[in-house]
């Protein structure tokens, strides 16, 4: 029998770009959104920030319009968020676009 070694969720959502979120702020309400960017590169000892001002992992695109950065302790996964299951044949129009994930023009 396999045992599982961490304690993360086999089949949830992992905290990825393109997630919902819900973002904990010590002062005021919590507030939802989508993660836009994942800035790990930099938030790695030597990668960049200062003591009194450090990077912090995520940058998220709130509901209300505004950008807010938060470290993965600072976020809940949205429990209702399931990413679409992948098109088997992403070819299949000649129209079809690819769509980055985050906020567009005219959405």
């Amino acid at each position: 029998m396999a045992g599982i070694s961490d304690n993360r969720p086999v089949d949830g959502p992992e905290l990825t770009v393109g997630v919902r979120v819900l973002v904990r702020r010590s002062t005021g309400a919590d507030l939802t959104g989508e993660v836009v960017e994942d800035y790990a590169a930099v938030t790695d000892p030597g990668g960049g920030g200062h003591e009194w001002a450090p990077v912090h992992q995520w940058a998220v695109a709130l509901d209300d319009g505004r950008l807010v950065f938060a470290d993965a302790e600072d976020l809940t996964i949205d429990p209702g968020f399931h990413r679409p299951a992948p098109d088997p044949n992403p070819n299949s129009t000649p129209d079809s676009a690819v769509r980055t994930p985050g906020r567009h023009r005219g959405e």
